[in-house]
C-alpha cells in the first residue's frame, strides 16, 4: 500500500499515534486495493454479483470507488466456491449471506457499546485525554481481546447450530413440516415505555433497556426456551412446552415487575402453529401474544384459549375475561392463569 497511515512506522521506529482511520484499518488488517469490478474479477462472479453480496452483508455499495481489500475478496471467493460446488445456489448464497451480516451488524454494535466504557477506564488510567488517547486504548482492547473473542464467537456458533439441528430433526422425526411448529410464543413488554424514556437520562435509559434485556434472556435459557429477538422495549420468546412458557412469563414478572427499581410488565402469551424463518417466527401466535400485551394489566399475564386448555387445571386457575377487539383477530376473549 503506499497509503501513509497513521500508525506506520516513523522515519526514528517510533510508531506515530494512531487516528480514527487507522484504528479502521488495524482491525480489518489493511486498506482497500480493489474496487467492486476488480472483486468480481478476482473471484469469477459478475459485478452485479458481487454488489448483492455487499448489500447482502449491510454495507453501502461504493460505485467504482476502491474499497475493498484482499479479505473482502476472499470472503467472496469463499461464497462463490460453495455456489460452484452445487451445495447451494446463489440466492440462498444471499439470503445466508445478509443472516450473517445482519446477525454480525448487531453483535458488533453490542460489543462496541459495551466495551465503550472500558476503552475510556484504559484511557485515565493512562492519565491521556482526548481522541488520541481513546483510539489508542481502543488499538490495545482491539489487539488483547479479538483473538479469544473470535474463538469464543466459533464456539457459540457451533453450540447454537447444533441446537438448532436437533430441533429440526425432531420435526422431522414426527414427519412434520420442517419449517412449521407448535409453539407458545411470549411477549414481555415494559409498560409505559414511551413516557418513561422522555423522563429519564439517555444513559439511565440505555441501563435500563440492557437489564430489562440481560434479565429477560436468563429467565428464557433457564426455561430451555428461545428469545428470538428484543426491541427495546420488549422481548420475543418461545417454548415448545406452554407450562414453561409461563414460568418464563412468571419468572420474568419477578425479576423485572417486582423489582422496585425496574418498571413494570406485561406478558402475553398464545400457543400454535407458527413458521420458522430467517432466525423468526411467523404465525397467528407471534401476533396475538402481541396483541394481548395490550389488555394485560400491569405484572400479569394474559393467555389465549389454546395456551389455557394445555396448562393443566390442577395446576393453574384461568379467568376468562370480557370480550374485547384486538386488531387482526376480531373480538377476542382472553383468559388471565395464575398458578393453584
Amino acid at each position: 500500500m503506499k497509503d501513509s497511515d497513521a500508525g506506520a512506522e516513523s522515519p526514528d521506529g517510533a510508531e506515530d499515534s494512531v487516528g480514527s482511520d487507522g484504528l479502521e484499518r488495524k482491525i480489518l488488517g489493511e486498506g482497500p486495493v480493489f474496487n467492486a469490478a476488480d472483486v468480481a474479477a478476482e473471484t469469477g462472479i459478475t459485478v452485479d454479483q458481487a454488489r448483492r453480496l455487499w448489500r447482502a452483508l449491510g454495507f453501502p455499495e461504493h460505485g467504482a470507488a476502491t474499497a475493498f481489500n484482499t479479505a473482502d475478496t476472499e470472503a467472496v471467493r469463499i461464497v462463490s466456491g460453495l455456489v460452484e460446488t452445487g451445495l447451494i445456489d446463489f440466492d440462498l448464497a444471499v439470503n445466508m449471506t445478509r443472516a450473517v451480516g445482519q446477525t454480525m451488524a448487531r453483535l458488533a454494535d453490542w460489543e462496541t457499546t459495551a466495551l465503550v466504557h472500558r476503552v475510556e477506564e484504559i484511557a485515565a488510567q493512562q492519565d491521556e485525554a482526548g481522541q488520541g488517547a481513546r483510539v489508542a486504548s481502543a488499538v490495545r482492547m482491539f489487539e488483547e481481546f479479538s483473538e479469544p473473542f473470535e474463538k469464543l464467537l466459533v464456539y457459540v456458533w457451533r453450540r447454537h447450530l447444533a441446537a438448532s439441528v436437533a430441533r429440526v430433526e425432531a420435526l422431522g422425526a414426527n414427519e412434520e413440516d420442517l419449517h412449521t411448529t407448535q409453539l407458545t410464543v411470549g411477549f414481555a413488554d415494559i409498560v409505559s415505555f414511551t413516557a418513561l424514556s422522555n423522563q429519564i437520562s439517555e444513559d439511565r435509559i440505555g441501563d435500563l433497556v440492557e437489564l430489562f434485556e440481560s434479565r429477560c434472556a436468563d429467565v428464557v435459557a433457564a426455561q430451555r426456551g428461545r428469545v428470538i429477538k428484543s426491541i427495546g422495549d420488549s422481548v420475543l420468546f418461545v417454548n415448545d412446552d406452554p407450562i414453561r412458557a409461563y414460568d418464563t412469563a412468571e419468572g420474568i414478572i419477578n425479576v423485572i415487575g417486582r423489582d422496585s427499581r425496574m418498571p413494570d410488565v406485561r406478558l402475553g402469551l398464545a400457543t400454535g402453529s407458527v413458521v420458522m424463518r430467517l432466525g423468526d417466527v411467523f404465525g397467528p401466535p407471534v401476533n396475538m401474544a402481541a396483541r394481548l400485551t395490550a389488555v394485560a394489566r400491569r405484572n400479569r399475564i394474559i393467555i389465549d384459549a389454546r395456551t389455557a386448555e394445555l396448562l393443566p387445571a390442577d395446576q393453574f386457575e384461568t379467568r376468562r375475561l370480557p370480550g374485547r377487539p384486538v386488531r387482526g383477530f376480531g373480538i377476542v376473549e382472553p383468559l388471565s392463569v395464575r398458578r393453584h
